[in-house]
């Protein structure tokens, strides 16, 4: 068998109602938090996604926590997550992932589209990534009209919570992403169409200190100041940074009235490891900061949060997987490149979990996150090309 005419892929492509999809989903508010949006998200895409063969499920979400301003724990709610399930038995599986959810929550004021010319559309998602995906979804619909479609298996997995942090999802990312060949995600490619290569990792982290209450004037030396003690936290983990460990101390919550020694305080904290060894040395760096500002200073120290998004590298399967991108892209007339990247994205955990992945594999635009935020609407066809060419090229291979 042979993979079908780069121009009948083209073809089939440019009918695809891309852009429509990518439109009547912008137009659905499902900011992370927005759980009646992301609920009316999952429905929308679980029937659009019916129109491939396979098993379409809702999963619930895995627990996450938030540490409140008070010290408090909670128990923070997400939207379920939908998976598709095709050809489960088949000798080569892939994992195509991508998000449902957006930055912009139901109040924010960027909820409408407009276009910027004829060819930018400037809307909330549109890139980051209603539009990966449609494309992703285009991409799946030709392979499946190609006689190659029996040869290879695959997941979708598409989340409700990406956007910060995918802690209710990176267990069902991992147990998906294991067997698997290759993985494919549709973050947005850059305006340009340079892909992201490797990553650095992310650890966030909530410190509450708890210390004690006493008169700032009659008795303070009776008190133990935790704004002090989080402090001395904070300066102490960011002497820990280095060439590929970058610290951000980013937020100290606490205090009260002049007169009163504050009893307790919450350190927000933010690691960059650009390496497994960069984690080693940042967790060794919290452990040996908290045991000796517990001790120096009487506190009670509770640690909260982990690294959420290991580094990823490039490794010698990534640099296949890439390499047939590449291929892939020459084949359709467009020349793929990529380069490293301080941004995290469900790539992360999929590479951690072993597997080759490329991660921008989305529509091409800019300045997502913002209220400036566009789509190239012409990269639409283009980029589900070469999603679909390069998937095809797997199942002829047999793998990469």
């Amino acid at each position: 068998m042979e993979i079908p005419a780069v121009s009948d892929l083209l073809d089939r492509l440019g009918a695809a109602p891309m852009l429509g999809n990518t439109r009547a989903w912008a137009a659905i508010n499902s900011g992370t938090r927005n759980l009646a949006g992301l609920k009316t998200m999952a429905g929308t895409l679980a029937d659009a996604f019916s129109a491939l063969p396979g098993d379409i499920s809702l999963i619930n979400p895995s627990p996450a926590e938030s540490v409140a301003s008070d010290g408090s724990v909670s128990a923070i709610e997400h939207g379920r997550h939908l998976v598709l399930s095709v050809r489960p038995d088949a000798g080569v599986r892939m994992l195509f992932t991508g998000h449902m959810d957006t930055v912009f929550p139901a109040d924010h004021a960027f909820q409408d589209q407009h276009f910027l010319d004829d060819n930018t559309l400037n809307g909330p998602g549109v890139a980051d990534m209603k539009g990966g995906l449609a494309l992703l979804l285009a991409a799946l619909k030709v392979v499946e009209a190609s006689p190659l479609a029996g040869r290879i298996g695959y997941d979708v997995m598409i989340n409700s919570d990406e956007e910060t942090g995918s802690f209710s999802s990176a267990a069902l990312i991992a147990d998906l992403a294991r067997g698997k060949v290759a993985a494919l995600t549709y973050e947005p490619a850059l305006a340009d169409g340079t892909l992201a290569g490797a990553r650095g990792g992310t650890g966030n982290f909530s410190i509450v200190v708890h210390g004690k209450s006493a008169h700032a004037g009659r008795n303070p030396d009776d008190g133990r100041n935790a704004i002090v003690a989080a402090s001395d936290l904070a300066v102490r983990l960011f002497s820990a940074k280095q060439d590929e460990l970058a610290v951000n101390p980013a937020r100290i919550e606490g205090g009260g009235p002049n007169n009163v020694v504050p009893d307790l305080a919450i350190l927000r904290v933010n690691f960059r490891p650009a390496s497994p060894e960069a984690i080693d040395t940042a967790q060794a760096a919290i452990d040996s900061a908290i045991a000796e500002v517990a001790a120096d200073r009487d506190v009670r120290i509770e640690l909260h949060g982990g690294f959420n998004r290991p580094p990823k590298p490039i490794d010698d399967g990534a640099a296949k997987l890439f390499a047939l991108v590449k291929e892939s892209g020459a084949d359709l007339g467009l020349e793929i490149g990529w380069k490293a990247t301080g941004g995290v994205c469900d790539g992360n955990n999929i590479a951690a979990a072993g597997v080759p992945v490329v991660d921008t594999m989305g529509a091409r635009g800019g300045a997502i996150h913002s209220t400036d935020e566009f789509l190239l609407i012409d990269s639409l066809p283009e980029r589900a090309a070469l999603s679909a060419l390069t998937v095809l090229k797997i199942a002829e291979k047999g793998g990469l």
